[in-house]
């Protein structure tokens, strides 16, 4: 299949079609617009709907209705958009629907700037709506890596009934690389019978909602959600490891900036020092066996990211107090450079942190 160059925001408009979306509803912010602009030309091409709501808490409720219709539903936002589309996205988790939310991340907090961050990690893995919840959380790092797993996340969403983000620094929404459409694993998806589309006479009406009043039917209800949390753990998990065998210093780090970190190890290696990486595919569920993995002469975890150190917890968690984890990272929109990375290695690689 021949490869095409495509912007990152129109590259994934184009999977979420390709994975058999018919339904788009969100609301322009910027590093993300070239998405709904890209799905409101060619979605009409394929018999879908697209629409702009009048915000993005519209927006989210619209995601509700369709895809407690059945159908194949995303919206988009950038950092202060997912925002307000929280409270939504905790009713969609609570009522055990289906749907694909593209976060394409801004620096903040508050309104903040429209320059590339990683600064949305809490929102994301740590449910930013209210109640006990996850949603399956993708942080790839190329545009070929965000297509194929824009179209493995309706899948992922249809298989669990539950939302899945995909959630890419403003750099995977700007930039252009040349992608192909491959088809995803094929999944044994379950049928929609939970749908609400109408019952023709030929069975109980569905109802779909995420109140409760009986609180023992709520906590009955919270921890079923929480067995199918298990589940996702064991059958989910994604991540990409390097040289862990025998590294002296092991850097974690995702999306775009992991990409960065490479060419920091790359001139790591060519001075004669070891170093490793483990860069999460899923931020949720994070992969903790990836840690496992990691050599007794390692000196020193390094976390690299473009926030001021959310994933850190995390990683912390993860390697459980068997070495110590430093940090390093740029906020506000900028972005880590190869060399500051390289002097971050190399001080706790002489055991100078």
């Amino acid at each position: 299949m021949a490869k095409i160059l495509m912007k990152g925001n129109e590259a994934i408009g184009a999977a979420a079609i390709k994975a058999g979306c018919k339904y788009f509803f969100g609301y322009p912010i910027t590093p993300q617009n070239e998405l709904p602009e890209y799905m409101s030309r060619e979605l009409p091409k394929v018999g879908g709907v697209f629409l702009q709501a009048e915000s993005e808490v519209a927006a989210i409720n619209m995601v509700y209705g369709a895809a407690g219709a059945g159908a194949r539903v995303m919206t988009s936002s950038s950092s202060p958009g997912i925002a307000l589309k929280q409270e939504g996205i905790s009713y969609i988790a609570g009522a055990e629907l289906p749907c694909v939310i593209v976060n394409i991340v801004r620096g903040g907090p508050g309104l903040g700037g429209i320059q590339p961050a990683q600064s949305d990690y809490y929102q994301s893995t740590r449910g930013g709506g209210n109640g006990d919840y996850r949603t399956v959380v993708y942080a790839p790092a190329t545009l070929q890596e965000t297509v194929d797993l824009v179209m493995e996340a309706f899948d992922v969403a249809d298989q669990y009934r539950i939302p899945v983000m995909v959630v890419g620094d403003g750099m995977i929404g700007q930039m252009m690389e040349p992608v192909e459409f491959k088809e995803p694993k094929k999944r044994n998806l379950p049928p929609k019978d939970w749908a609400t589309t109408g019952t023709k006479g030929q069975r109980k009406p569905n109802i779909i909602n995420s109140l409760f009043i009986d609180p023992k039917e709520l906590e009955d209800h919270v921890l079923r959600l929480e067995e199918k949390y298990k589940v996702i753990k064991q059958n989910e998990v994604r991540y990409e490891t390097y040289n862990l065998e025998d590294a002296d210093v092991v850097v974690v780090a995702y999306g775009t900036t992991s990409r960065v970190v490479k060419n920091a190890i790359a001139k790591c290696e060519a001075e004669g020092l070891r170093v490793g990486l483990i860069r999460p595919i899923t931020l949720w569920p994070f992969p903790d066996e990836a840690f496992e993995k990691i050599s007794d002469k390692t000196k020193g975890i390094l976390t690299v990211e473009m926030s001021t150190g959310q994933m850190i917890d995390d990683v912390k968690i993860a390697i459980n107090g068997r070495k110590p984890v430093y940090f390093y990272g740029r906020t506000g929109g900028m972005v880590p450079e190869p060399d500051a990375i390289v002097a971050e290695i190399k001080k706790i690689a002489g055991g100078e942190k």
